[in-house]
């Protein structure tokens, strides 16, 4: 492949365009970061300024997208044979590694600097473990020697509604705790939900996912395990008395949906297995965004309305 052969040449100028390093960034992984951090702020107890919330976001935004141009960076290998990822920047040649590698360093050090100065110096430190962690801790070493991979490496992608809770409060709580297991329990089924039917891709690219590890009929299984444990989980700002029956209804839904079709999944093979785990890979993506969505309602509605 032209894009090994050329990879020593690190070095070398590229022809990168703005919307290739905004490619850098995962603009959609970043987009559910944002998100997230921005539900994590807004339900926090008290206020901030919305200057300074709108600051905090960005930082997020940028910590997210830096982590994402280091995780290009140092996959930039698998990527160029993986049919999901061989368009990418670097693989592709529009982008060099060690232009990424500049990127990606410049924006975590901006990110966290900002942060730290516009917020509080907590939530700065825990962007930056963030992106530590994605960076190092799962792209570095995680994702290519065990096929726990994605369980421990979810805590990454946990982080930044508690990132958004301690950018208001300057501290950590139970409720934000919560939000954090919440997505640290929805990443495993999600991604193998996703690793199911692209099996092959991680099978060229020697990643170790559960799937290729330990077989479909284990991956099936822990996506049925992981989904009860979320379920339940999600249940938890109720349990604590951030919110009520608004965000209480859906959730109970949502969590019977996804247990549906984890259970769906379960008793299938071939064909019909890939299908459903595409399915359910998308079910995923709307259930994260839903509850998030109804826990900032109901918390709106008490917070800012006074109504429930």
């Amino acid at each position: 492949m032209a894009y090994a052969d050329d990879h020593r040449e690190t070095s070398a100028a590229s022809f990168g365009q703005v919307e290739d390093y905004l490619a850098l960034l995962k603009p959609r992984v970043m987009s559910l970061v944002v998100f997230t951090g921005i539900v994590g702020m807004l339900v926090a107890p008290g206020g901030i300024h919305p200057v300074i919330g709108f600051i905090a976001i960005l930082c997020i935004a940028i910590g997210a997208g830096a982590s994402g141009a280091l995780n290009m960076w140092y996959d930039a290998d698998i990527d160029a044979v993986m049919s999901r990822t061989l368009n990418r920047p670097i693989p592709s040649g529009r982008v060099t590694r060690d232009e990424a590698l500049f990127f990606g360093i410049t924006l975590s050090a901006f990110s966290v600097v900002v942060l730290g100065l516009a917020a509080n110096w907590l939530a700065a430190g825990l962007l930056a473990f963030t992106i530590f962690f994605y960076a190092v801790v799962y792209t570095m070493w995680l994702k290519r020697s065990t096929p726990q991979n994605i369980v421990i490496g979810g805590a990454a992608g946990a982080f930044p509604p508690m990132i958004g809770w301690a950018a208001v409060t300057g501290s950590v709580s139970i409720d934000a705790l919560i939000l954090f297991m919440i997505i640290f329990l929805w990443t495993p089924p999600h991604f193998w939900a996703l690793a199911l039917y692209k099996k092959g891709d991680y099978q060229a690219a020697g990643i170790p996912m559960l799937p290729n590890v330990a077989g479909e009929l284990v991956t099936q299984n822990q996506i049925v395990i992981y989904t009860v444990l979320l379920t339940l989980t999600a249940f938890g700002p109720v349990l604590t008395g951030l919110v009520g029956w608004f965000y209480a209804v859906p959730a109970t839904l949502l969590g019977v949906g996804f247990s549906v079709l984890a259970v769906r999944l379960r008793f299938s093979e071939g064909k019909e297995m890939k299908r459903r785990a595409r399915v359910l890979f998308a079910y995923s993506l709307s259930y994260l965004f839903v509850l998030f969505v109804a826990l900032l309602a109901d918390v709106g509605l008490i917070k800012w309305f006074g109504v429930l």
